[in-house]
């Protein structure tokens, strides 16, 4: 897939374990690993909005568009 999740990048650099962002956000650890591991099909921008106020960045730094060969 050419979206590239960065999510885990973003919260390693601020320090938030899993558990705690799953908890700021309102969704299970089970979702997030699946948003982590680009495993998702899509995403709520509401859910986009929150990891993006809970990590304090751009929705640019979570996502990334790379073009397959």
């Amino acid at each position: 897939m050419p979206i590239i999740v960065n999510l885990d990048v973003v919260m390693a650099k601020r320090k938030m374990a899993s558990g705690d962002l799953a908890e700021k956000i309102g969704i299970s650890q089970a979702n997030l690993s699946i948003l982590k591991t680009g495993k998702a099909k899509a995403m709520r921008f509401s859910t986009l909005e929150a990891i993006c106020k809970a990590l304090d960045c751009q929705p640019g730094d979570i996502l990334e568009f790379r073009e397959q060969d």
